[in-house]
């Protein structure tokens, strides 16, 4: 017997079909008034032992009924939403959808084996999955605080951000301090004091005399009191974010390390905090099939929207979570600085797109993510496989130029 559920906010509908695909009945219940005495009918039906369960995966929504039935040991079957919708007008010639439709279409994908088995994740994925969506909230706010910070800057303190980061600890001690450049330039020595204990022996003195310079100098509007408590209360919610992500990430990269060797193979290419990220993300790589499929699964995979002669750009499908794809952004950034084979390929890019970074840039993390399914994997990583490097045309290094025989 196959129940075949439509999940929605509350009105839920089934299907219940036997197995040569006949409907028998199609019910309806109120989530979650009515669920317990839905879960009855399953029992009544036979159980674990001759039903079987088939849901879409729309959002949270079904999750609770999902873990009732895991509990009562029912198989608990998902089909792909963007199935069910591609089938509206096979079923009966018409392309709409309505509950009691979408519930017999799941049946019948499920009967055709357009299905897969849908356990509840292990406790460790679902750890692993909420500290990084703790992670994921604290980094956004972050951005957005640093962004808010630097129009006000741009405003009162033109030329501060372009010093000193707004990502930097130090500055944004400053402004929670002291507001903007007026009441820095009041209370020199104390800021000289707070600068220095923030930074230590990160921070050049340099830094610290430039940024007090500006002040003196500053050409930006003068701040009421209420702007400079605005600046403030800014600076103390992006500090505050700054630091709650760091504890976050420590604890990605604590859960991740748990889930295998993946996460250590991949910490020396990309570092020990993206490498959590991802299989925090997307599991490990080693879980894929191939390359294209770890692609794909971090939404780094490529879509064309195209109509008759209209012909749309290529761009990724933005798949999976966005912190995983942020963290990879940061990656390339750094791999860039310090591979040349990478930058040269990367500058050759750029050059040949008439300037435009960006496109060079989601190509290298695609290629990197391939690359880290191949690491995960035990291969060792070499840039010289990522490219044609006989086409840069590199000046051989130290190592590479041939010594003369002895």
């Amino acid at each position: 017997m196959i129940v075949a559920i439509d999940v929605a906010k509350e009105d839920f509908y089934a299907a219940i079909v036997n197995h040569k695909g006949q409907v028998l009945r199609i019910v309806k219940w109120i989530h979650p008034a009515e669920s317990r005495t839905f879960l009855a009918l399953v029992e009544h039906l036979g159980g674990p032992k001759r039903v079987e369960v088939v849901m879409e995966p729309s959002g949270v929504y079904g999750d609770a009924i999902r873990a009732a039935l895991d509990r009562a040991g029912v198989a608990v079957f998902r089909v792909n939403p963007k199935r069910v919708h591609d089938a509206a007008e096979v079923f009966d010639g018409v392309p709409s959808l309505h509950d009691a439709k979408s519930a017999t279409l799941i049946a019948k994908l499920h009967l055709g084996d357009i299905s897969e088995p849908w356990p509840l994740e292990p406790e460790h994925q679902r750890r692993l999955a909420a500290v990084l969506r703790v992670l994921e909230v604290h980094e956004k706010e972050v951005g957005r605080n640093r962004n808010r910070l630097e129009g006000l800057l741009a405003r009162h303190w033109p030329g501060a951000s372009s010093i000193m980061s707004m990502d930097s600890a130090t500055m944004l001690e400053t402004l929670i301090e002291f507001g903007g450049p007026a009441a820095l330039v009041e209370r020199e020595d104390e800021a000289r004091e707070l600068m220095r204990k923030v930074g230590g022996n990160f921070l050049a003195q340099d830094k610290i005399d430039k940024l007090i310079e500006s002040a003196h100098s500053s050409l930006g509007v003068p701040q009421v009191d209420e702007e400079l408590e605005l600046v403030s209360t800014i600076a103390s919610e992006c500090r505050r974010h700054q630091k709650a992500a760091k504890k976050a990430r420590a604890k990605v990269e604590k859960l991740a390390l748990l889930e295998g060797s993946a996460t250590k193979a991949m910490a020396p290419v990309v570092g020990k905090a993206t490498s959590a990220v991802l299989v925090a993300g997307v599991g490990c790589p080693t879980k894929y099939d191939c390359p294209a499929s770890y692609v794909k699964a971090l939404g780094l995979n490529l879509k064309e929207k195209s109509s008759g002669k209209s012909k749309g750009g290529l761009h990724i499908t933005k798949r999976g979570p966005g912190i995983a794809r942020l963290f990879l952004y940061l990656a390339v950034l750094r791999l860039i600085q310090r591979d040349r084979i990478v930058r040269a390929w990367y500058a050759k890019k750029v050059s040949r797109d008439a300037g435009r970074k960006q496109k060079a840039l989601i190509a290298l993390m695609r290629k990197l993510v391939s690359a880290l399914w191949h690491v995960a994997h035990g291969a060792v990583f070499d840039s010289k496989k990522l490219f044609d490097v006989s086409r840069l045309k590199l000046a051989p290094t130290t190592d590479e130029v041939p010594q003369p025989s002895t």
